[in-house]
């Protein structure tokens, strides 16, 4: 029987496309405006305050090598809600900004190529106290929630455009990362998209390690309808667009 080889695929995984740039006329190099860090929102909009970092206080203290060593892909979750503050937490351990320097890129809780941070969190909330059900988007430099919709029937949603993964139905919340691609494309050009790709896994895999102190069970996404969830989001799909998903609930 043959083997089945996709050139095409096994080439994106390699560094090749880097002999291709020449990094001394990329947009960086060439003087093109910073992208901005975070998406513009409308001061008017909807936030919700985060708890900060510095004041969790109902968060366990885990070891590392005990997350470790108890993190899986969990599919089963009870109905108990997550708090606020759990919330606050994970969304912390993902994206959250230790330090911004100028406009240019900030350090965070996971490592990016370059610091530039390409990700947008979106939220399918469901069963989250003190939340209305609906769609948010983490600011990183706030640590706000901004209301992007609500919507009493996301979960149904969010399964749907997951192709029907139903674990996503009894989640608490389902985390949407979404890439703005020229964020990287601005500093590494056509070398920019396999970072991203080996980005998402450092921010999905500290979600995996922070759902152990909080505990909550955590299950990555890879397959899923890309119009049917970009347009959940109300995001363009060319400008922006999913990468990656998980949903997460309390065991």
């Amino acid at each position: 029987m043959a083997q089945f080889h996709n050139k095409q695929g096994r080439e994106f995984l390699k560094d090749t496309a880097r002999k291709q740039v020449d990094f001394a006329h990329t947009d960086q190099a060439r003087g093109e405006s910073v992208p901005a860090l975070e998406k513009p929102f409308d001061e008017g909009a909807k936030r919700i305050a985060l708890v900060k970092s510095r004041d969790f206080k109902n968060i366990e203290a885990v070891e590392l090598r005990v997350a470790i060593n108890r993190r899986r892909s969990r599919r089963n979750f009870s109905n108990k809600p997550l708090s606020l503050e759990e919330l606050s937490f994970l969304l912390w351990a993902t994206q959250g900004v230790q330090r911004v320097f100028g406009r240019a890129s900030t350090f965070r809780t996971v490592p990016s190529a370059g610091a530039r941070h390409t990700f947008e969190t979106y939220l399918c909330a469901a069963n989250v106290d003190g939340l209305d059900k609906g769609i948010y988007r983490y600011l990183p430099l706030e640590h706000e929630l901004l209301l992007v919709k609500p919507n009493d029937n996301v979960a149904g949603e969010v399964t749907r455009a997951a192709l029907n993964q139903d674990f996503t139905l009894h989640a608490a919340v389902t985390f949407v990362w979404a890439s703005v691609p020229y964020r990287m494309e601005w500093r590494y050009g056509a070398a920019a998209h396999k970072s991203i790709a080996i980005d998402a896994g450092h921010v999905c895999q500290n979600l995996y390690l922070a759902c152990e102190a909080v505990g909550a069970g955590c299950c990555a996404i890879a397959a899923y309808n890309q119009g049917a969830l970009d347009a959940l989001l109300g995001i363009d799909g060319e400008d922006e667009f999913v990468v990656y998903l998980a949903a997460v609930g309390k065991n």
